[in-house]
């Protein structure tokens, strides 16, 4: 009896431990079933399949005439699973033939195919007929997979703007890396399926997840006009030597940046190969004192403030004393003397523009400052590009009265290009500041609008009055001041040049120099505004001498290619196929009798068109001095006038022949006593010099030796 109760009594034992049993595995089951099955079952599936990355295309990058200026080809790039390679026992076979196509050393291929990692990139972005020679070879374990690649088929065509996109399709410099949210798009990916052994699975499903590719974006940036700029470059460097040069080009009434070139450059298609020196946008890192051409600055600021007017008075005896300080004039062998507010611009007279300066702060003290930093000064212009600096200002508290006058005349200031022609623009665009743009639309991949972003006036900095009256100075500087080289034939024209020494350690560095020069045009509706900057020239270095013809080039390309419409006529063409005419100087006319001044231009080789009535020339355009081709039609507005009280101006010879030289002076009253035979070279006085009515001038001639070359 008890030993039936005994066993009774184990039996319930052993099945409740049983049943115990089962139940913890029931749970168990339920618990990796039900609770953490969906986890389990992507882990197995995590387990079982290979990732592919597929990259998206990154989108294109339009000029705003819809070309292309960056945009995203197929590449094939090697990669390889490890894992297969081990199971099929033939690394090594692999690796020699992969080595061999792909011309890699042996050693690192076989390290990087038996890696111990699930995917392997062996070579990324090969040649094109590198991919199917590898797929013909049907190695295990080893794929072939299609990329996206950066393409920039204009080579080095605005490569600082451009910047470039790195081997994983990722923006790296310029446009590509500040807007690369927008141009790059998602990446996809390719899931292959591998069993237990790490084989791949015949017929099995694999999963594609399609990239989504990136926006495009379309630039203010004009192709032809770049093109004209990058030109100009070429050839700036080619004949100045500079360490380096900059060119902009901006459209004044939207602030869009028609064109931005430097020299150096680099191709972005072959980055790597080049100084990362060269891949630096000086126009917006690099801050340089601006010299002259910060004197329309200066000019607006005190026009607006009225501490000056257009007839003001001014005198220069080649300098102005400024406390205990001299400031010469770049004129001080030969000094200025009385002069208006409009001929001390013309003149780039430093006396006027220091004298200027300080009646601003006399006015209100930190009044001139406020002004700098109104026309965008010691601030970036928000222009959306990497590296962008702000310029050098001395804090205001620190200012003294030397400061002042220095910083009116373009010194003790150092600002970048770009917050120059931002500046000047706002003067050509009757006072109102514009914000820099570059990029003007946002677009998908079927072309759909996506964003815009339309011209922003920041604020009006000075009346449209005062911006008016500025640029017709400027146009004065352009025809009878030192801008004449600047001059575009039926184009009225405004402008400043700029020569600055530029600071070192312990004071300015003898023998560097920046030489520039901003202009816009026409004046009476600037359609453009240009600036160039040539950073140490060798030999010329003056702004009027090496930046303003460049200047030229640029803006009468420009305007012919936007189709501005000459205002006047500039004069015979050239017959069908020779060369540019030869540039010819325009006789200083203003104050001499009509009968005179007729003959004058006729011995110049240019023709003349009579306006109003009258005995003598009381203006002429295009003025004296300016470099005309030759048959260029100059027009003589005749009044009654003094003349110069029997004085005459010299014209500029230079390239003359001998009897068209003597036929010039001798239409003016004046001498030849020739030296030498050929053309022109040098003279005595100096153009522009007034002496008396039978002066003698003395010209020395010189014939040029050519070398004969023959063609291709």
């Amino acid at each position: 009896m008890n030993t039936n109760i005994l066993m009774r009594k184990r039996i319930a034992e052993l099945f409740l431990l049983i049943a115990g049993i089962l139940f913890l595995l029931i749970f168990r089951l339920g618990w990796l079933q039900f609770v953490r099955g969906e986890e389990l079952q992507q882990k197995a599936l995590d387990n079982r399949l290979r990732e592919v990355p597929v990259e998206a295309k990154r989108g294109v990058i339009f000029d705003r005439n819809n070309n292309e200026l960056a945009v995203s080809i197929s590449a094939d790039s090697i990669g390889v699973f490890p894992a297969e390679i081990k199971h099929s026992g033939k690394a090594e076979e692999i690796a020699k033939k992969l080595a061999e196509i792909l011309q890699m050393p042996y050693d690192k291929v076989y390290s990087l195919i038996t890696k111990n990692s699930s995917f392997v990139w062996v070579k990324r972005k090969v040649d094109f007929e590198v991919g199917p020679q590898i797929k013909q070879l049907n190695l295990p374990g080893v794929e072939v997979i299609e990329e996206s690649q950066r393409y920039y088929p204009n080579g080095i065509l605005a490569a600082h703007l451009l910047g470039f996109a790195g081997i994983d399709n990722q923006g790296l410099e310029g446009l590509e890396v500040t807007h690369d949210e927008i141009l790059s798009g998602k990446k996809g990916k390719i899931l292959i399926e591998f069993d237990a052994t790490n084989r791949e699975i015949p017929e099995a499903v694999h999963r594609y997840i399609p990239p989504e590719d990136g926006n495009s974006i379309v630039l203010t940036i004009d192709e032809t006009i770049q093109y004209i700029v990058e030109r100009e470059l070429d050839n700036l460097i080619a004949q100045t030597q500079a360490k380096s040069a900059t060119i902009i080009v901006m459209d004044p009434k939207t602030g869009g940046i028609l064109a931005l070139g430097n020299r150096p450059t680099y191709d972005p298609n072959k980055y790597a190969e080049s100084s990362q020196d060269t891949w630096r946008n000086i126009a917006v890192s690099n801050s340089y004192e601006p010299g002259s051409t910060f004197k329309i600055i200066t000019a607006a600021a005190s026009l607006e403030e009225a501490v000056t007017g257009i007839n003001d008075r001014f005198y220069d005896p080649g300098y102005i004393k400024v406390g205990d300080r001299r400031i010469k004039c770049w004129r001080s062998h030969n000094p200025h003397g009385s002069q208006t507010f409009v001929e001390g611009v013309q003149n780039s007279c430093n006396p006027v523009f220091v004298e200027l300066g300080l009646r601003l702060e006399e006015k209100e003290k930190g009044l001139f400052y406020d002004y700098i930093k109104a026309f965008g000064f010691g601030q970036k212009t928000g222009v959306g590009i990497r590296g962008e600096a702000t310029g050098i200002m001395i804090p205001e508290d620190q200012l003294k009265q030397i400061n002042i006058a220095t910083i009116a005349m373009g010194q003790s200031i150092a600002v970048t290009p770009l917050q120059l022609v931002r500046a000047v623009s706002a003067v050509a665009n009757g006072g109102k500041l514009m914000k820099p743009r570059l990029v003007q639309e946002v677009r998908d991949k079927d072309g759909n609008l996506v964003q815009e972003f339309p011209p922003e006036v920041e604020r009006q900095v000075i009346s449209a009055e005062t911006a008016n009256k500025v640029c017709e100075i400027l146009e004065g500087v352009v025809s009878k001041g030192t801008g004449r080289n600047a001059y575009i034939p039926g184009y009225r024209v405004g402008g400043k040049t700029g020569t600055a020494q530029k600071p070192g350690p312990g004071g300015y560095m003898q023998g560097k120099y920046v030489a520039s020069f901003i202009g816009l045009a026409p004046v009476n509706d600037p359609r453009v505004v240009c600036l160039v900057v040539v950073d140490e020239p060798q030999g010329i270095y003056y702004g009027g001498q090496t930046a303003a013809p460049i200047f030229k080039k640029v803006v009468e390309d420009s305007l012919r290619y936007l189709g501005v419409t000459p205002q006047y006529d500039e004069g015979d063409k050239n017959e069908k196929g020779s060369e540019a005419a030869k540039q010819l100087a325009v006789p200083e006319l203003v104050g001499l009798p009509i009968v005179q001044a007729t003959k004058a231009i006729q011995a110049a080789g240019l023709r003349y068109e009579i306006q109003g009535e009258g005995t003598f020339v009381v203006k002429q355009t295009p003025a004296g001095g300016a470099k005309v081709s030759a048959g260029t039609k100059v027009i003589l507005y005749a009044g009654e006038q003094e003349s110069k009280g029997g004085k005459v101006t010299i014209p500029d010879v230079t390239g003359l022949r001998i009897s068209e030289t003597a036929l010039l002076l001798e239409a003016l009253g004046l001498e030849l006593i020739p030296v030498g035979t050929g053309e022109a070279v040098e003279q005595d006085p100096i153009p522009l010099t007034e002496v008396p009515k039978g002066s003698k001038i003395k010209v020395i001639f010189k014939d040029e030796k050519v070398v004969e070359t023959l063609g291709p």
